[in-house]
């Protein structure tokens, strides 16, 4: 079987299994209720579409890599559990179309489970929002539907980085209670503790002027936050913030996706 073929029938067998398993649609719904209501209690959907944005980004820093684990952890301990990997290996299948595979139908369901929501809201904004809210009355800037699609953009670039470091994880898993194990430390450290890390090292003083952006860029939260606050949020301003550099944050967002697919792919050739 050719990688091609093979990476093929493994992305229809990994959406297959997500439509059949109804945990999946509580999710979707359940994520789509705490979005939706946070777009419209907060009043951001009245307000305009940066607005919206702000009142959005910090849930989505703890949603998106809940929406990431739970779709992901499970992926690849599964099969080893199962012995799948064993069976695959007699066809053979390459290392590189399995896990290709595997994370493009894990892909597919995290954007639908953020994005579809994600869309909605910006449609509700497009209907709700009056005409004087094109003009961000307190940035001094232009709202647009094209600033919120980026929003969009970035919010589902970090969900993807997420999960191929929550496929990663589950690749050196030998179990599923295991994989569960792995993938909260893994990513209470790196979503959060990798944060707090950054703030601690600008509070005690070993992270200065001169390194704060490479330090922002190398956390991954930080990282897709400060890529929303310079494309999205400060876009209005008329000087540059200088919060972060949205080079830097996008190759670290980059770098962390294609670390977390070579150890996936590394864990699975060693089975």
């Amino acid at each position: 079987m050719s990688g091609r073929r093979a990476a093929r029938v493994i992305f229809g067998r990994e959406l297959a299994s997500i439509v059949r398993t109804r945990s999946y649609l509580l999710l979707f719904v359940g994520v789509s209720a705490v979005i939706l209501g946070i777009a419209t209690v907060g009043g951001g959907t009245g307000a305009g579409y940066v607005p919206t944005a702000v009142d959005l980004l910090l849930p989505l820093e703890l949603l998106v890599p809940a929406v990431a684990f739970a779709v992901g952890y499970r992926s690849i301990a599964d099969d080893v559990q199962r012995d799948e990997l064993s069976v695959l290996s007699t066809y053979p299948v390459p290392d590189w179309a399995y896990v290709g595979g595997v994370y493009a139908g894990r892909a597919v369901t995290v954007v639908g489970i953020l994005g579809i929501p994600l869309l909605v809201v910006g449609i509700l904004v497009s209907l709700s929002a009056g005409p004087d809210t094109t003009i961000v009355a307190t940035h001094r800037g232009i709202d647009s539907p094209v600033l919120f699609g980026r929003f969009v953009l970035l919010t589902l670039a970090y969900g993807l980085m997420v999960l191929a470091v929550v496929l990663a994880l589950s690749a050196l898993a030998s179990s599923r209670k295991a994989a569960l194990t792995l993938a909260v430390v893994g990513l209470g450290g790196l979503v959060v503790g990798l944060d707090l890390l950054v703030l601690r090292g600008v509070g005690t003083g070993w992270v200065t002027g001169d390194t704060l952006l490479t330090a922002i860029a190398a956390s991954p939260t930080s990282a897709y936050r400060g890529l929303v606050f310079e494309t999205v949020l400060y876009v209005a301003f008329e000087a540059e913030t200088g919060y972060a550099s949205p080079v830097a944050s996008a190759f670290s967002l980059l770098a962390w996706t294609l670390i977390g697919l070579s150890i996936t792919a590394l864990g699975v050739s060693r089975r």
